[in-house]
């Protein structure tokens, strides 16, 4: 599946606009609908929690007009790709106890790597991956 949705460039400090925020639990549920057409349901909570914290940093942190979600299931690995085309550094925080936000790619890193996989990034930061092992029953 590949989806692609224009949106309003970040402001510093101020929150996306709510039809932009929006759009991310859109592209879960597409996301969604597309594990279970394949057979592979029991990737969906993983996959849905990566697809929302790749494609709501590239909404918050990127200043871009469109971002893209791609995921593919070739070679017994399942891809999600976020691309916003805006090269910059994406790395894991590690806030402080009390911070109410910042643990977004913890989370991707810990549900990726606890599966087996590895995220990264591509084209000077433009597009952030990952790429989560297929369970054998939903290995073609």
């Amino acid at each position: 599946m590949s989806e692609r949705f224009k949106v309003s460039p970040a402001q510093d400090g101020l929150p996306p606009r709510r039809e932009d925020a929006c759009r991310v639990g859109v592209m879960r549920r597409i996301a969604a609908a597309r594990l279970r057409y394949c057979g592979l349901e029991s990737m969906a909570d993983d996959v849905m929690l990566i697809v929302s914290e790749l494609l709501t940093n590239a909404l918050q942190h990127s200043s871009t007009t469109e971002i893209s979600l791609s995921i593919t299931v070739e070679d017994g690995a399942l891809s999600v790709r976020v691309r916003d085309g805006m090269p910059g550094t994406c790395t894991a925080q590690h806030p402080k106890d009390t911070a109410e936000w910042g643990r977004g790619l913890l989370l991707v890193d810990a549900l990726t790597k606890g599966s087996g996989g590895d995220w990264g990034t591509e084209d000077a930061g433009a597009e952030t991956w990952c790429s989560l092992p297929v369970p054998e029953e939903g290995q073609p």
